[in-house]
């Protein structure tokens, strides 16, 4: 299933818009019930406005109806190291209860926890939590 993911997060990688870094990211959410929400990176020359594959992922899954996601694949096709979730993409998995990270890199996937990648996540409880 991991391989499978990953291929899924490379495809959106190719399909992203990226023409100022040429760093083409794509990502994959598994939901808890196993159904998967893809996203890419959409660059901006307003850098500010631009959007990390991981948050457009995400933004597809909650606009889904999705309020819980169990694991979050990455993949940059342009870089000789992994591609690391940003602190603002770890925020929102640890918003959304992520279990688990895979980070596709040259010698295959590295799996993390949000904890791991961001052990002191904000948190505040909500009623649709």
């Amino acid at each position: 299933m991991t391989d499978e993911l990953i291929e899924q997060a490379r495809a959106r990688a190719r399909h992203a818009y990226a023409p100022f870094s040429n760093f083409r990211v794509g990502a994959v959410v598994v939901a808890g019930d196993g159904t998967t929400y893809e996203g890419a990176n959409v660059e901006n020359s307003a850098y500010g406005s631009s959007m990390c594959a991981e948050a457009t992922a995400i933004g597809n899954a909650v606009s889904h109806g999705v309020r819980k996601i169990d694991t979050v694949v990455v993949s940059c096709i342009d870089a000789d190291e992994p591609g690391y979730p940003c602190g603002n993409c770890l925020q929102l998995m640890v918003e959304f209860g992520v279990k688990r990270v895979l980070v596709d890199g040259l010698n295959g996937a590295v799996e993390h926890s949000v904890e791991e990648l961001i052990p002191h996540g904000f948190r505040l409880e909500s009623e649709e939590q």
